[in-house]
């Protein structure tokens, strides 16, 4: 019986690409032989633009004939075909198997072994064919229709030869033909009809084999492998292999062009379409490793910028996923230039330390008990009587200051000036003041410095994009850099202004993620505030903060008693200093009566009447609330707290724009005061307790006290430069009961002489002297 062609009338429509041969080969019969002569032919494909997916199984039907090659064209033409039968295929790495073995299939089929694949089709015979020539046979598969015949032909086709570049790539000999057997199989992944994820990642994988299993290659080969591979990653992420060789590249060859001109869009689908990076770490590596190589040309953080504004486009950026892939880089390289200092690090303190001022075990100072030189029955207080039972220490917020009171279980007692107010602090309060000690010294390598400068100008440059603004702030607000980078003084300088532009903007879904991302934890206006580890301006950007806050649906009596619980201190420093939010902030505290505390808002009072701006603004109030007038006319504060970081002038500003005759204890503790505001405290007549922990107090000022206040009873000049010359003169203070001359320069003979001539001295600390 004669083989007509399958395109003729009555046959099936999709077998009219019956017209060229397959794969370039020439297929035809030879010149001069009659077609009736042969049995049958191949079903030549044509491109006409169908898609398929890879199969991996399906169901066919199968039939295997033994035959010599000659009698090939006697076999398939005799009436009686040999019988079918029906499997479930299997297309794995290496062969074509059954999932039930028996049979024809009894043995699977190694794509080795496959000489051919081919389409056939004849008249009254089985339709929609495949023939796979074999050693010593024939393997015929019967599709149910043309469509899915195809895509078995595409599929066998594709698993044939991905399984013999596997083979010949794996034991390369001459680069050169390597190369050209890479740039053919990636020509075969470009115009395969098969449509599937692994099409275009089979050869990647391959050639990341390849790579990963020859080290020795020279620049010039690994450049021509990347650009032969670069049509394949266009559409396809590079596999981890491939990532990890493209990082080499971008480390050893920075200014490469193949930099420039092939990973780039690798990167750019990579940020556009990437949905984890957890998932695939060796991607974000690339990515990090591209944006370094980028920097370190000529132009440096020029094309890097250039890089970000091509990322989002002109106008709205159109690509959700670029922004968080983009963080999601940074956040990575930044804790990278700290991972050496962090895991060398054996006990590393918490940022809840290291923003108290922690310092590290070895340099700590041993917390002490005082040296009671005459304890005294009349000084103890009732208040610490009370407490005696509690025997444990105790934690006072005062302002930014923390105070650390110990009551050990000798149950020493806490000392008071007088009995007669119970808001006063004893005289432990005054001498135990804890300081703000230094946050820890880092210093990065030069590489680590260049990272981390090169990343944070990335994130100053997406802040500056008012779209990705919201995202961007959301993605920070639970503050995701290691506690080291956030102690150290470059990056937070630097990452300053994207904080800077946070609160600049005025939208609420912006400024609001200032805030901490939930109770108990710093958010970056803690961070960012006076006393903040953070902080390195005179409250700024504190004060822009508050203000864009309390500008929103953040003016609430919640946000003022947070501020007066929180930062009382520097909201009065900059309100003495004429910043009217802050006035405005002080005003509201009053008004809502946030304060409890009668001395803090006479404090309070003070401050507003030693400007201008906050004089109006408190007459104005008092015109609304009488009793605020009476409050004032019953005299001043007892207790005053100036806040840290204040001045001579400050002080000057306070104690002059109102009464202070009534005030006892005075706090001027980690402030920048000197020897020049003795004047001012000469002033205070009623004055008994003197606290200049960590001051610029000294000897002049010292002499001057002591010829003016000789009622003082409490004084604190630790962490003073006061020598000998300057507390000799406090011979004459002989009302003094309780003297702190920690980490002073006081001699052994200076402290033997004040014993001597100090009768009322009950309590002195002279840790950290000679006389210790």
């Amino acid at each position: 019986m004669d083989v007509t062609s399958s395109s003729g009338g009555g046959g099936d429509p999709r077998q009219i690409e019956e017209t060229k041969p397959l794969l370039g080969g020439d297929v035809s019969a030879p010149e001069g032989t009659k077609m009736g002569a042969v049995p049958c032919r191949r079903a030549l494909l044509l491109c006409n633009g169908m898609r398929y997916k890879l199969l991996q199984e399906g169901d066919i039907q199968v039939c295997v004939i033994r035959h010599p090659r000659t009698f090939l064209s006697k076999i398939l033409t005799s009436k009686f075909l040999r019988r079918w039968e029906p499997h479930h295929l299997t297309l794995a790495d290496n062969s074509l198997a059954s999932a039930t073995p028996t049979g024809y299939m009894e043995n699977s089929v190694s794509y080795s072994a496959i000489e051919d694949v081919q389409l056939l089709s004849w008249e009254n015979a089985p339709k929609y064919c495949l023939q796979l020539t074999i050693p010593g046979g024939t393997v015929l598969l019967q599709a149910a229709n043309s469509y899915l015949r195809d895509q078995w032909f595409h599929s066998l086709q594709w698993k044939k030869k991905i399984y013999k570049y596997k083979k010949v790539l794996s034991n390369p000999s001459r680069w050169e033909v390597v190369l050209k057997e890479i740039r053919t199989l990636v020509d075969m992944a470009l115009t395969s009809p098969l449509q599937d994820d692994s099409i275009n990642q089979a050869p990647l994988e391959i050639v990341s084999k390849l790579l990963s299993e020859n080290t020795n290659l020279t620049t010039q080969e690994h450049e021509n492998i990347i650009v032969a591979i670069a049509p394949l990653l266009e559409n396809n992420h590079p596999p981890p292999d491939l990532c990890e060789f493209f990082c080499k590249h971008c480390r050893e060859r920075p200014r490469s062009m193949v930099v420039i001109e092939v990973f780039t869009p690798v990167v750019q689908r990579i940020l556009k379409h990437n949905m984890d990076f957890g998932k695939c770490p060796r991607l974000r590596l690339f990515t990090q490793e591209y944006i370094l190589a980028l920097n370190e040309l000529n132009a440096g953080m020029e094309v890097v910028k250039k890089f970000i504004q091509s990322m989002h486009g002109t106008g709205h950026c159109p690509h959700p996923r670029v922004l968080p892939n983009l963080v999601a880089v940074c956040l990575a390289a930044i804790y990278s230039c700290y991972e050496e200092f962090i895991n060398s690090r054996d006990n590393s303190p918490s940022l809840k330390e290291i923003r108290n001022g922690c310092q590290q075990p070895c340099d700590r100072k041993p917390t002490l008990p005082l040296r009671l030189l005459h304890p005294s029955p009349d000084l103890v207080s009732q208040e610490a009587t009370l407490s005696e039972a509690r025997l444990k220490s105790v934690v006072v917020a005062s302002s930014e200051i923390h105070v650390e009171v110990e009551r050990t279980s000798t149950a020493k007692p806490a000392l008071t000036a007088s009995a007669g107010n119970d808001s006063e602090p004893n005289l432990i309060d005054c001498l135990m003041v804890s300081p703000a000690c230094s946050t820890m010294s880092i210093e990065l390598g030069p590489q680590a410095d260049r990272t981390l400068g090169c990343y944070v100008e990335i994130l100053k440059l997406l802040s500056d994009y008012d779209d990705w603004r919201p995202s961007l702030a959301s993605l920070l607000q639970p503050i995701p850099f290691p506690k080291e980078a956030l102690a150290h003084e470059k990056f937070t300088k630097e990452l300053k202004y994207v904080i800077q532009r946070f609160a600049e903007d005025p939208r609420q879904e912006v400024h609001s993620c200032l805030l901490s991302v939930r109770a108990g934890k710093d958010g970056w206006f803690q961070l960012y505030s006076p006393g903040g580890v953070a902080c390195d301006d005179d409250g700024e950007l504190f004060a822009s903060m508050v203000h864009i806050l309390m500008g929103s649906c953040y003016k609430t009596k919640k946000f003022l008693l947070s501020l007066a619980e929180n930062k009382l201190g520097p909201c009065m420093l900059l309100a003495l200093r004429g910043n009217q939010t802050m006035v405005e902030i002080l005003c509201l505290m009053l008004e809502y009566n946030i304060i409890d505390n009668n001395d803090t808002q006479l404090q309070i009072i003070s401050t507003l009447e030693s400007t201008d701006v906050g004089k109006r603004m408190y007459e104005q109030l008092c015109d609304r609330q009488r009793e605020l007038k009476e409050l004032q006319r019953k005299g001043g504060p007892t207790r005053l707290t100036l806040p840290s970081k204040s001045t001579d002038a400050d002080l000057a500003r306070l104690l002059s724009s109102g009464s202070f005759g009534n005030l006892e204890n005075l706090s001027l503790a980690f402030t920048n005061v000197t020897s020049a505001c003795a004047e001012h405290l000469i002033k205070l007549p009623s004055l008994k307790q003197l606290n200049l922990w960590s001051t610029q107090f000294g000897d002049a000022g010292l002499r001057l006290l002591s010829e003016h206040l000789t009622m003082l009873q409490v004084l604190n000049l630790c962490e003073t430069p006061v020598t000998d010359a300057g507390l000799l003169a406090l011979s004459s203070m002989k009302s003094l009961c309780s003297l702190n001359m920690n980490s002073t320069k006081l001699s052994a003979d200076t402290y033997e002489d004040l014993k001597a001539k100090l009768p009322n001295l009950k309590e002195v600390d002279v840790r950290y002297t000679e006389a210790w």
